[in-house]
């Protein structure tokens, strides 16, 4: 199992793929990838740690909000990526990084980068 574990939390599996394809560019295959569609998955996939987290906001099951709470008090950085606005998220996680949709995929791998270095 690699070291650096990124969660990355999109039901659309196509801008999951375009996500992977640009962390995996930045990484190549010193990532392993933790991709999940709906927020139960996402609250299961952070049973384990994880390096960082990449967040759409509507998933299956909801919002990502309480999955974004329980990362941040573990100290994991995460970004939302959504097509949302920064105005839909709650006050207490406006400081996370928002990329908006549609995203670059130098958007992405700058956040993964600053994430890690970061940790």
């Amino acid at each position: 199992m690699s070291q650096i574990r990124i969660l990355i939390v999109e039901d659309d599996p196509f801008i999951a793929m375009d996500i992977e394809y640009a962390v995996m560019d930045k990484l190549g295959e010193d990532a392993e990838l933790i991709i999940v569609g709906s927020v139960e998955e996402a609250r299961r996939a952070i049973g384990s740690p994880v390096s960082c987290a990449l967040l759409d906001i509507d998933v299956v099951g909801g919002k990502t909000f309480d999955v974004a709470k329980s990362l941040l008090s573990k100290g994991t950085p995460i970004a939302f990526v959504s097509g949302a606005t920064p105005g839909d998220v709650p006050d207490a996680l406006r400081q996370v990084r928002f990329l908006r949709k549609p995203f670059s995929p130098r958007e992405i791998a700058s956040f993964v980068s600053r994430a890690l270095k970061a940790n």
